[in-house]
């Protein structure tokens, strides 16, 4: 026969039972304090992975958050943002012009961020005015030249270039890229219609060649002696020239006192159906300042957008410009218009 005592058993049952509690409220206590497992960020970037990887791996290193990444065309990058609609795995959209930016928005496929730290970093110009998206690095497209045949005292404004001075000494890139579709639309801003269609008209009677695919093309063209004159992407102008000190062609800083130099972006947002908008803005923030800002334009040899990070020496061995503060969203407002003139002009 088996005793049992009932009340040393209620003992030890409750003794059980306050260990136990005592045990699920410390495990309870450690979870609370853990901190939260990383964030995957997920990126639709139009710009290169040289360009990007390195900054990327920079941020994963500094916060734990691991940044996913799929490269291509912005207008394919875009148009699989739209058909992925609510099922996207995308937490950011980078482009390299702000008119795709503009575009993205415009379809609904960015989101408004509100951050302090944002509208701080990057100037009003170069972000949307309804904070979908901001400026990351800043790209002048100005008037390249031969020092051996162009006086740069006859250079001055885009317009200019369509003086009959430069007759068959002007050399382009097509009209096709997005870069010039940017400038042209600016430029209706500025000038309006009619007058940059007859600015765009005397570029094209004053042609030494056929358009060029690229701006680099474009720069060896005008080293070689077939043009003396162009317009370009500073940047294309920096990487021939971090290898070729002695590289026959000069910049010139287009428009000054008269608008400004044509400025564009590389830049992103967040997009519209992100599930980790939160961490996707903290991202964006990060971008925007400190040594990232510094990292992202100096890779391409641009300038930083934000006006306090530092400058690449070479970038700014090449001296100050007063940049066109037209909002740069203007160049996705008008490019169906630029794209139109263009093509009445003749400029293919």
């Amino acid at each position: 026969m088996r005793i049992i005592c009932i009340g040393s058993l209620t003992i030890m049952i409750a003794a059980v039972s306050h260990r136990l509690a005592v045990l699920i409220a410390a495990l309870s206590l450690s979870a609370a304090v853990l901190p939260a497992a990383a964030a995957t960020l997920v990126v639709y970037s139009a710009r290169n992975e040289q360009l990007i990887k390195p900054v990327f791996d920079a941020y994963t290193r500094e916060t734990g958050v691991q940044v996913k990444f799929t490269t291509g065309d912005a207008a394919v990058l875009i148009e699989r943002l739209a058909a992925e609609g609510r099922n996207s795995p995308a937490d950011v959209l980078m482009t390299v012009d702000a008119g795709e930016l503009w575009n993205a928005a415009e379809r609904g496929l960015l989101r408004p961020v509100s951050s302090a730290q944002l509208a701080k970093n990057i100037p009003a110009h170069l972000r949307d005015p309804g904070n979908r998206w901001f400026g990351l690095s800043m790209r002048a497209r100005t008037i390249a030249y031969s020092p051996a045949r162009v006086d740069a005292a006859k250079l001055g404004t885009y317009e200019g270039l369509a003086g009959p001075e430069w007759k068959g000494r002007l050399c382009l890139r097509t009209s096709k890229k997005v870069y010039n579709q940017s400038l042209v639309a600016t430029m209706i801003a500025a000038l309006g219609e009619q007058k940059a269609e007859q600015v765009v008209r005397g570029w094209v009677a004053n042609l030494a060649t056929d358009v060029f695919a690229n701006d680099t093309q474009l720069l060896e063209a005008i080293a070689a002696g077939q043009c003396d004159v162009g317009i370009v992407n500073t940047y294309y102008f920096g990487r021939i020239v971090k290898d070729r000190t002695d590289f026959p062609v000069k910049l010139f800083w287009a428009n000054q006192g008269a608008g400004g130099t044509h400025v564009n972006i590389s830049g992103a947002g967040v997009t519209q159906h992100s599930r980790q908008a939160a961490a996707a803005t903290r991202f964006l923030e990060w971008l925007s300042a400190g040594p990232a800002q510094a990292h992202f334009a100096a890779v391409n040899m641009e300038f930083p957008a934000n006006p306090a990070a530092t400058i690449d020496p070479l970038v700014q061995s090449w001296g100050p410009f007063e940049p066109s503060l037209i909002n740069v969203a203007e160049a996705g407002r008008l490019q169906p218009a630029a794209v139109r003139l263009m093509d009445r002009a003749g400029y293919r």
